[in-house]
């Protein structure tokens, strides 16, 4: 529970904020005022561009030299804390410039929180379990982070529709990030009496003199450089398929947008149910990172075929449905089992600076640039189904990458 919360806060005010942000945007970043809107493009990018990655750099060393436990404390009060601000800021017309500033200021905050608590959880978990049961209680990180997303898109749902446009706009909107800050304070009661994992250890007086972070690039370097690796090519796959499609469909005239949004929705229900069981095959049947790369091999034969069929079909009801089907259950795969196959890549010494730097780096940098990429694919190409082939790219790349990851799901943790 105490992994699985804490990723349930991040992705709520993630998807929360997403799906607002037309609402929350003419509060704090009217048209009238340029200078604003300015502080709006460059916020958003260094909160998730800049300060992710700073987070992960930060927790990561952190983890490696105090512990998982306090590590996640930190983060899950570093994400409450500014929803809760978010729902309280002064709006432009109250506060004027001072009020897109401070919405920024509380947006790089959580970004900062954001590049700890993901790795910091799966890390936890994974080391907690019996070797047998890895794959399985680490897919508990993604299955909070996928509930989180889906929490949010229905609280955000709800209050559009609870009430009038002039309503949400004037103050409603501010609700669901206040339940966010309750929410966030049970994960921190949660989390408030955690032990470390028995594989956290720091106490050699050698080590200790070793920066984690510096390890991860010097005597880990490969280890790191192929997480690096792996993170982003599938998160190029996850953003495309979760992220991109349900604004493809509508770019391309083929959905309406509200349509294919709640089949999106629908099927990451199915996704979440699926998660575990994918991470206990890799328990289990198959060795870990062979059953990832099998998944990323199955994407390389599906991403083209589908997106084709979805666009000479008009966009029907069954291509787009089966197409969200065969994406999000191939994706079930890395989704469940990643967080297992990310931790045994690295030694524990420098296990959490390693993996929270590659995938903050990969999977929030690289995979979160993939929208953007595609849209400009097919603008320089005139080729709709070009993003189709970017991702067939990508989970090549993924596959290639897994072929040099040495297999440590029948091994215990280094």
């Amino acid at each position: 529970m105490a992994g699985f919360i804490g990723n349930v806060v991040e992705w709520y005010d993630f998807a929360l904020y997403g799906y607002l942000a037309g609402v929350i945007a003419p509060v704090f970043f009217p048209e009238s005022s340029p200078a604003a809107g300015l502080i709006a493009t460059y916020g958003i990018f260094a909160a998730g561009f800049v300060m992710r990655p700073i987070g992960a750099a930060l927790f990561g060393w952190f983890g490696d030299l105090h512990g998982r436990a306090r590590t996640m404390q930190i983060s899950v009060a570093l994400m409450a804390m500014p929803t809760l601000l978010l729902g309280l800021l002064p709006s432009y017309a109250t506060a004027g410039m001072l009020a897109p500033v401070l919405l920024v200021l509380v947006r790089l905050m959580q970004g900062l929180s954001v590049g700890g608590e993901f790795s910091s959880s799966a890390t936890y978990l994974v080391e907690t379990a019996p070797m047998q049961k890895r794959g399985l209680i680490g897919s508990w990180a993604n299955v909070g982070s996928m509930s989180g997303s889906l929490l949010g898109v229905g609280a955000a749902a709800l209050t559009t529709n609870l009430f009038d446009p002039q309503v949400v706009q004037d103050w409603a909107w501010r609700l669901p990030f206040l339940a966010g800050a309750v929410l966030g304070t049970l994960a921190f009661w949660i989390r408030s009496d955690l032990h470390n994992s028995q594989r956290f250890c720091r106490q050699d007086a050698n080590r200790a003199a070793t920066s984690p972070l510096l390890q991860a690039f010097t005597s880990n370097r490969r280890e790191t450089l192929l997480a690096v690796g792996f993170a982003a090519a599938y998160g190029t796959t996850f953003y495309m398929a979760v992220v991109y499609l349900p604004e493809w469909l509508t770019a391309q005239g083929l959905m309406e947008r509200g349509t294919a949004l709640a089949i999106n929705s629908g099927v990451t229900f199915i996704v979440i149910l699926a998660m575990p069981l994918a991470a206990i095959v890799g328990d289990r049947v198959m060795p870990r990172r062979t059953w990832i790369a099998v998944a990323m091999g199955l994407l390389v034969l599906l991403a083209w075929p589908l997106h084709e069929w979805m666009l000479v079909s008009g966009g029907s009801l069954a291509s787009v449905l089966v197409t969200h089907l065969c994406f999000f259950l191939v994706l079930a795969v890395p989704l469940g089992s990643g967080p297992a196959l990310f931790v045994e890549m690295f030694p524990a010494e420098d296990r959490l600076s390693g993996y929270s730097v590659a995938f903050n780096i990969g999977l929030g940098v690289f995979g979160g640039l993939t929208p953007m990429i595609a849209s400009l694919l097919i603008a320089q190409t005139g080729l709709a189904t070009s993003p189709a082939l970017y991702m067939t790219l990508a989970a090549l790349v993924a596959a290639l990458v897994l072929l040099h990851v040495k297999d440590g799901s029948r091994a215990p943790l280094r």
